[in-house]
């Protein structure tokens, strides 16, 4: 963690065309001048190319140098994706219902269809999130998991799996292992409820 109470990814780190960032409640982040969205907790996707809000959803996606891509998250996972060849990269959002609906998926078909992206190029980083050690959860959302009675529900292995069923090596993928809930250096709003702040993450290809 740097001084600023923002970690980074070592997958993403070798990248060194690449600046990305998760945030911690310490963090002096701000998404002032970075893409972001009015998160809905859904699949939707939305292309970029300049800051600001671009409209409801729960992941970005560009092809254009200098545009910072953000998502806010407080237990939700976010995942950083950059292309290796084309230079593409994506912020995602991924709660419970993103994750069951397959967003890391829809990303990478976006990614495909705008920037000729292939999922072997791709290196994915997997934020901070509520772990499986924490996230109980009722009947009805364990059953979206294949669970068939209430208990806990593992974000990352879900979307490490709908990225490996889409081709993105395992090599490629870097969880941090990080969870909100436990951990005191972030936000949860499982712990915290209506009083949980947000950690914001981003991901920018840098200017040459």
């Amino acid at each position: 963690m740097d001084d600023q109470g923002v970690l980074t990814s070592a997958c993403l780190e070798r990248l060194e065309w690449i600046e990305h960032g998760f945030g911690t409640r310490d963090s002096a982040i701000s998404q002032y001048e970075m893409a972001s969205l009015k998160q809905i907790h859904s699949s939707f996707c939305l292309a970029v190319s300049g800051p600001g809000c671009a409209g409801e959803g729960d992941a970005l996606v560009t092809g254009s140098a200098g545009i910072a891509l953000s998502v806010r998250t407080a237990d939700c996972y976010p995942i950083l994706l950059a292309d290796t060849r084309t230079r593409a990269i994506a912020a995602i959002h991924a709660g419970w219902r993103g994750t069951a609906a397959g967003i890391v998926v829809e990303v990478l078909a976006q990614m495909r269809t705008l920037y000729s992206t292939k999922p072997r190029d791709i290196i994915a980083a997997i934020g901070p999130g509520i772990g499986e050690c924490c996230y109980q959860v009722g009947e009805e959302v364990a059953r979206r998991f294949g669970l068939e009675r209430a208990g806990c529900v593992d974000l990352v292995s879900t979307n490490r799996q709908l990225m490996l069923d889409a081709g993105v090596p395992d090599a490629h993928i870097q969880a941090m292992g990080l969870c909100t809930f436990c951990d005191q250096r972030f936000y949860s709003f499982r712990r915290e409820k209506e009083n949980a702040g947000r950690m914001i993450s981003y991901i920018r290809v840098r200017r040459v």
